[in-house]
């Protein structure tokens, strides 16, 4: 694709794609996310946003992976000109009446310009269409709500309905504690509808980000036909800190890493951010060439 096509997108949907992206990597507006310059949270690299965009927020001194937005992880990983949201106008409820919680949301819209922690959306990774679902660690955390849970939910279900291949990349605190059982139901509602989803042939591949914990670790973001995982992501239900605080030991070097729930066959591949799309479309393309959904 040329430089003019990338610059000029062609639908308006795809304009207001490619802004939030920019503005998730801190390039678009200079004063829209402070602050301007970011460290490396293992090696103290500094550096301007622009610079780590560059480099996918991926340090090259150390390789840490940092956290990303969601519209600039679908923006590194989606076909130009491809995406299409699912269920934009869905927003958090304060079911529970929990105190200051619109509050503490409306204060995450502004900072982040997200309406929830999720993004769904369908498109294109190497020509083969997908609907594809972000968690996007800056908004509460990641963490499921009932909006969260729904808009995966039905992810899965138009992924079912079309007969597309589903990804989701998880990045999650867990539940999210203001919305109490209603959240813990999530990883039901989820699970059973990845179910459905695998019992019609759907091919499922969960990512896992840094960090994935808690409620979301324990539902959908393992159940997937195909785990994959970024470098040094921190993957478990409980945190390390706690666990030794329970068991009284100290625990193996690395534990809960993606590269050790690697070496104990919880993940199928560690993939680094700079080749995510090229081994998913290698998975997509290997999978859709014969396999038929019912």
């Amino acid at each position: 694709m040329s430089t003019i096509e990338k610059l000029f997108p062609v639908t308006p949907q795809e304009r207001c794609f490619q802004l939030k992206a920019r503005r998730d990597a801190g390039t678009a507006a200079p004063n829209w996310t402070p602050p301007q310059f970011v460290d490396c949270e293992k090696c103290g690299r500094r550096a301007t946003r622009q610079v780590w965009a560059k480099s996918l927020y991926v340090c090259p001194n150390c390789g840490v992976h940092l956290p990303i937005g969601a519209y600039y992880r679908l923006s590194l990983v989606l076909d130009h000109g491809t995406f299409k949201e699912l269920n934009a106008d869905l927003t958090p409820q304060d079911v529970l009446h929990f105190p200051q919680y619109p509050e503490k949301l409306a204060a995450a819209a502004a900072k982040t310009g997200l309406k929830e922690a999720a993004v769904t959306a369908t498109g294109k990774i190497g020509g083969v269409q997908a609907v594809v679902a972000v968690l996007d660690s800056r908004f509460f955390m990641g963490s499921m709500s009932t909006a969260v849970g729904e808009k995966i939910t039905r992810a899965v279900e138009y992924a079912a309905d079309k007969h597309l291949p589903l990804i989701i990349f998880s990045a999650s605190g867990g539940a999210r504690m203001q919305e109490g059982i209603f959240s813990l139901m999530q990883m039901a509602k989820t699970s059973a509808a990845l179910e459905r989803f695998s019992r019609r042939g759907g091919l499922y591949i969960s990512v896992l980000t840094h960090p994935t914990t808690g409620g979301v670790t324990a539902s959908f973001a393992s159940l997937g036909d195909i785990m994959l995982a970024e470098p040094g992501a921190l993957i478990g239900f409980a945190g390390p800190r706690v666990i030794e605080q329970t068991i009284g030991e100290k625990l193996p070097h690395g534990f809960q890493r993606s590269e050790f729930q690697l070496e104990h066959g919880f993940l199928d591949q560690v993939v680094p951010r700079a080749a995510m799309k090229e081994t998913l479309e290698r998975i997509l393309r290997l999978h859709t060439q014969r396999r038929k959904y019912s």
